[in-house]
């Protein structure tokens, strides 16, 4: 009689849903998804919800290797500051989760170990053992969203930290005197390089009178100028549009060169929404990254591409790191 196949879980919590994967090898076989949990007994009936309906998709799970036939491990990516004890410290996303256990409560609704990490880093796990970092031993993975997430892989190991917090590449401070951040800080890298930053940028140029075709877009209010208008207009040919988004690559570019400077990665991964822009985002994010980098006529290139494992990243990542480490890992 043949083994029952592995099914590994995994959890993305996000400031809008939860979605949950199983993956069988490196495949994702089953998806669940509910709305984002406000609270914490919330996220215990959330988070039980879609792993019984994941292993009800999935069929017969074996117990872990080496757990006595305890059940395996699930684990689960949250936005915020996750500590090496699966504390969610501070979670501007999730307000009323901040502060809480989210690995002890979760172990005890699922009366199984819960491994937690950061969305983002558990994401670039994902984009490294199963998407375009795959075979790279070190990568930088860059999630531009709303804000800028990220994870860094050191000799083919998740760099966690002392305390579980690496990863928070977002909060790099490019201008102590730029506009505020929600983090409390003042001029991090995502108020420029991210979606958000995208926007300010569009609004800014609307203003000036440079971007007819963006401000048509966005109904025509330039106060109204989001990322997504300029990057609608960019696709279209505007040159107005591009050179907004010649603007942000620039930015983009900055944080990849100090991030290169500390890490000297093989490559950088780029994800999240603002990638949908393709090579009208990535070339110039290219050319800036060389424009910028000191001696970078004496040093090998380092490829700047597009992750591939889109919104599944963060539930995908988060499995793994629940199947691969006995910690949590931020």
């Amino acid at each position: 009689m043949a083994e029952p196949r592995r099914v590994r879980l995994g959890l993305d919590l996000g400031g809008t849903k939860c979605l949950g994967v199983a993956l069988v090898g490196g495949e994702v076989v089953a998806r669940r998804q509910v709305p984002a949990p406000t609270g914490p007994e919330e996220l215990a009936r959330a988070v039980s919800a879609v792993v019984g309906e994941l292993e009800a998709a999935t069929g017969p799970r074996p117990a872990g290797p080496g757990e006595g036939g305890d059940p395996d491990p699930v684990g689960v990516g949250a936005p915020g500051l996750v500590d090496r004890r699966g504390v969610l410290t501070f979670a501007p996303n999730l307000g009323g989760l901040s502060g809480v256990g989210v690995g002890a409560l979760l172990a005890a609704a699922l009366g199984r170990r819960v491994v937690v990490g950061n969305d983002a880093t558990c994401a670039a796990l994902g984009e490294h053992r199963l998407g375009a970092a795959r075979g790279l031993a070190d990568v930088v993975v860059a999630t531009l969203g709303t804000g800028i997430g990220g994870g860094v892989v050191v000799g083919g190991r998740l760099l966690r930290g002392a305390h579980g917090f690496a990863g928070e590449i977002g909060h790099m401070i490019v201008d102590p005197d730029g506009p505020p951040c929600p983090c409390g800080q003042r001029g991090c890298w995502e108020r420029y390089a991210s979606g958000s930053g995208l926007g300010r940028l569009g609004r800014e140029a609307a203003q000036a009178g440079l971007v007819p075709r963006v401000v048509a877009l966005a109904g025509g209010d330039p106060e109204g100028v989001r990322g997504e208008h300029v990057t609608g207009a960019a696709a279209e040919g505007d040159p107005g549009a591009r050179a907004v988004l010649a603007e942000l690559a620039r930015w983009v570019a900055l944080g990849l060169v100090n991030l290169a400077n500390a890490f000297d990665p093989a490559a950088f991964v780029l994800g999240g929404g603002l990638v949908a822009a393709g090579d009208e985002l990535l070339v110039p994010v290219g050319r800036a990254f060389a424009d910028l980098r000191a001696a970078d006529d004496r040093r090998p290139p380092v490829p700047v591409v597009a992750a591939r494992l889109g919104v599944e990243a963060g539930a995908i990542g988060a499995a793994l790191l629940a199947d691969e480490e006995a910690e949590p890992c931020g």
